[in-house]
């Protein structure tokens, strides 16, 4: 009796520790059906658990623990950083995206630290003894609660698309989330790739077609969109080269791996999940045109593959650059230079890029002498980290969010501004039509929301999260089409579902037969919705949300963060030479 009443006190104190989450819940249902609904389930779980500690056989015990604790900590991880729920689609973008696990453990350290122990107590609680059992058949009843738990929680997930395991007993959530998942996988049809079938037109332009998309930069950042933003050549660039900035766009979504995908097979708001499931990719499409395939990505090393891209698609691409011996801080000059060559080879190629750009950590991304706006986040400490950041001692308070904004700024004085100026400087203008974008924007805390996420960790984000820039650069007296015939009508109004389509036509496929499969060009005269997903795993029945973005609704750049009010007026310096 003693020992069971230790391990009652263990496994409770685990439940305790996530009240905040509970009583939220709670309030938030109010004095309802719904709520008897919560509570009656809550308890299910909770005694399931409690079964969990009695099966008598200790690798019984612990293969629940091994399954359960890691689950928990996974939970409790991403909702106490992001202050977000996990929904079925975030589960499911971090599964496509588990090539991070390692940077996403450094991402939720100062989290770890405090949830780890708490999950100990919860193993602990199972794993000790439950002694004899008094009752005939305990031991095949405690060994079977769990998975009926599980199966019946994850039949009501089913019945309701998902939803409903908000503030439940964290582990249940993902392994149900994966229960779902392989469901959907076993069966979801899975058949070939189409066979690209556009008919081509002829077309005598030998340039490279490129398509640059950055890493975390959000429109309203740069100068060329906002007088406050950081100063970045693109708004008078070099001679013989011309920027044709369509200004604010809105991304696929707000997470790297998802709009990347999109951008490289394509589709439309309405098609885009049968696009990635079976049109070809571009690479094809290149192919068929007559370019080489380059991929040049900053991001990951030795091979692997990221956003969804498969070993199929892989053989699609002629030429994979990654830097395996490049410092991340110069991942993207290896980037100018290496698109410099590129395009001045003499050989027509299709080159999609993957920039290093800003993704957190921003602290270490620049050098010394780029850190012009201050203050900023002590520097050293991530010094080659690609994606995660370490967030021990950082809380989201309103003076860290202000050395968090100058560092990132500082970021984007290296990563967009000197990036373009070395690449304009050795690329040839007359041999290259690039447009650039970023995989989605930011939320940098500008009105004081709580939490340390910046996108991709919540089921409603802020719309800073979908705004991205836009712009086509080419040879200022070779312009490759019409860019500006309809440039101030489609202005601060388009959408990265723009691009596919306006690469195929660069390429000489044929606009009328690629406009029901991919939609409308860039300088189509045809108005853009102007709004990102917020739900792109759409499973068991959802259907995609979108959010447009209301530019009354994006924040002002606060100057304040790197010049006090009483210096008065502040107009963004001059960038800063290399």
């Amino acid at each position: 009796m003693e020992r069971w009443l230790f391990k009652t006190l263990l496994i409770v104190a685990y439940l305790a520790c996530d009240y905040g989450n509970v009583a939220a819940r709670v309030v938030s249902l109010g004095l309802s059906p719904a709520l008897v609904l919560y509570l009656g389930l809550y308890a299910f779980l909770a005694v399931a658990i409690f079964f969990a500690a009695a099966i008598p056989n200790f690798f019984g015990r612990l293969i629940f623990v091994a399954l359960f604790c890691p689950a928990s900590i996974y939970v409790q991880a991403v909702e106490w950083v992001t202050h977000n729920f996990v929904t079925y689609d975030i589960f499911i973008t971090h599964f496509n995206s588990r090539e991070s696990t390692g940077d996403a453990l450094i991402l939720y350290g100062d989290a770890l630290k405090l949830i780890i122990p708490i999950n100990l107590l919860l193993a602990a609680g199972i794993l000790l003894p439950p002694g004899k059992a008094r009752i005939p058949l305990m031991g095949w009843v405690a060994s079977a609660a769990p998975l009926v738990a599980l199966t019946l929680f994850s039949v009501i997930l089913y019945n309701r698309g998902g939803e409903g395991g908000r503030a439940l007993p964290a582990g249940f959530l993902p392994l149900s989330y994966g229960s779902l998942m392989g469901y959907e996988q076993v069966t979801t049809p899975h058949g070939r790739r189409n066979q690209v079938s556009l008919p081509l037109v002829p077309s005598k332009d030998a340039r490279d077609i490129i398509l640059l998309i950055d890493e975390s930069v959000v429109g309203n950042y740069l100068d060329v969109n906002n007088p406050a933003g950081v100063p970045t050549g693109l708004a008078a660039p070099p001679k013989g080269w011309s920027v044709v900035n369509y200004g604010y766009a809105a991304s696929v979504h707000n997470c790297s791996i998802n709009t990347n995908a999109v951008l490289r097979f394509g589709g439309t708001r309405e098609t885009y999940q049968e696009t990635l499931r079976h049109h070809p990719s571009i690479w094809r499409y290149a192919k068929k045109a007559g370019y080489g395939t380059v991929y040049i990505d900053a991001q990951t090393t030795g091979g692997h593959l990221m956003d969804l891209m498969t070993v199929a698609e892989r053989a699609e691409i002629d030429d994979f650059v990654q830097f395996d011996h490049t410092a991340v801080i110069d991942r993207d000059m290896a980037v100018a230079d290496t698109l410099a060559a590129r395009i001045n080879n003499g050989r027509r190629e299709l080159i999609y890029v993957n920039k290093m750009g800003a993704h957190f950590p921003v602290q270490d991304k620049f050098p010394d002498r780029f850190a012009r706006d201050r203050p900023i986040l002590d520097r050293g400490t991530h010094s080659n980290i690609i994606w995660s950041s370490d967030r021990t001692g950082f809380r989201g308070t309103p003076e860290e969010w202000v050395r968090y904004r100058n560092s990132y700024r500082n970021t984007l004085l290296w990563t967009v501004s000197e990036f373009f100026q070395r690449l304009f400087h050795k690329a040839d203008s007359r041999k290259a039509i690039i447009i650039y974008t970023s995989d989605h924007g930011q939320d940098l805390h500008e009105q004081g929301n709580p939490g340390a996420n910046t996108h991709c960790g919540t089921s409603k984000p802020l719309p800073q999260e979908g705004l991205v820039p836009l712009m086509v650069i080419e040879a200022k007296d070779k312009p490759s089409r019409d860019w500006h015939k309809n440039l101030a009508a489609n202005h601060n109004g388009l959408s990265h579902f723009r691009i596919f389509p306006t690469a195929l036509a660069l390429m000489g496929y044929d606009e009328t037969a690629a406009r029901p499969l991919y939609g409308a060009t860039l300088d189509a005269p045809d108005k853009d919705h102007f709004s990102f997903n917020t739900l792109f795993n759409t499973r068991l029945g959802k259907r995609p949300e979108w959010q447009r973005i209301d530019l009354s609704k994006i924040n002002t750049l606060p100057v304040s963060d790197y010049a006090p009010a009483s210096a008065g007026p502040v107009t963004p310096p001059a960038r800063p030479g290399a």
